[in-house]
């Protein structure tokens, strides 16, 4: 198998052991992806984005040129392309996987599901699959330790108004074995011209005020509700839209697809293990 991963920008090379063909390269690199993806055997599976949210809507657009790219090695083949995407790009109150996205003019992310769709109208066969806000388990450097920090750093743990929305989670474990059964099934449930979309959904809804109120138990202090607007804005940082933000999801269509049972730990389970509040896990 060839197996494609990024490194830093400019630097491209391609190592062979017994069974297996590395090809480093960049996300910055399309031409290093284009290579990657034509000497692939048996797909393609995109999971790198750029997540310096200081020019978010930038890396929205790379992103659909890094679609596009490997997308254009894969045409004319049966090798199906699977893509990661989020679930801000559809509306808060849609949860099914048959909603498609926002216009990227709107949500700068639909660029994502819009770069499939312009790759699946070229005649490859691609699945998107949208990842909750957290993607949790061990070895977690995303909002939720961004939470602990903040929580720590603060001298309590915070919500948002009621904290009543909730956000939707999966385990990484659990996401894996979803990129990979959508891999596996793809020629028997791949349609050339379209976009097959998944839902890496484990928990369907957990209330913000819960994670809050679980962070507040484990590093001995006060949990509060605080304002929306400018007082999120100054305790949360960059990351208040998403503290904000109310996203359950169902993922019933794809559990019937793909016989895909999540098996790990819950996220509120999840946040009573140790690993989240060592010091230093950024």
């Amino acid at each position: 198998p060839h197996h494609h991963t990024t490194t830093p920008p400019h630097h491209h090379t391609t190592t062979t052991t017994d069974a297996i063909h590395i090809h480093h390269g960049s996300i910055d690199d399309l031409d290093s992806l284009k290579a990657g993806a034509a000497a692939a055997d048996g797909g393609v599976v995109h999971c790198a984005f750029n997540h310096d949210f200081s020019q978010y809507a930038a890396s929205c657009a790379a992103d659909r040129a890094i679609i596009e790219a490997l997308g254009s090695s894969l045409e004319g083949t049966d090798k199906p392309l699977v893509v990661t995407s989020a679930f801000a790009v559809i509306p808060s109150d849609a949860t099914d996987e048959t909603v498609g996205p926002l216009p990227s003019s709107v949500v700068p992310r639909s660029h994502t599901e819009e770069g499939a769709a312009a790759v699946a109208a070229k005649g490859v066969r691609v699945f998107v699959i949208r990842l909750p806000p957290t993607v949790h388990g061990e070895g977690d450097h995303a909002f939720v330790p961004k939470l602990i920090n903040t929580a720590r750093d603060k001298g309590f743990s915070a919500y948002v108004g009621s904290g009543q929305n909730t956000w939707c989670a999966v385990h990484r474990l659990d996401a894996a074995v979803l990129y990979r059964l959508a891999l596996e099934t793809s020629g028997r449930l791949g349609e050339r011209g379209t976009v097959t979309r998944y839902h890496a959904v484990a928990d369907e809804a957990v209330p913000f005020a819960t994670i809050a109120s679980t962070i507040a138990k484990h590093l001995h202090v006060d949990v509060r509700s605080i304002e929306p607007g400018e007082q999120a804005a100054g305790h949360f940082g960059w990351i208040a839209y998403f503290v904000t933000s109310d996203r359950p999801a169902s993922s019933k269509l794809t559990r019937e697809a793909l016989g895909w049972q999540p098996a790990q730990c819950s996220l509120l389970e999840d946040l009573e293990q140790p690993h989240y509040y060592r010091e230093g896990n950024t």
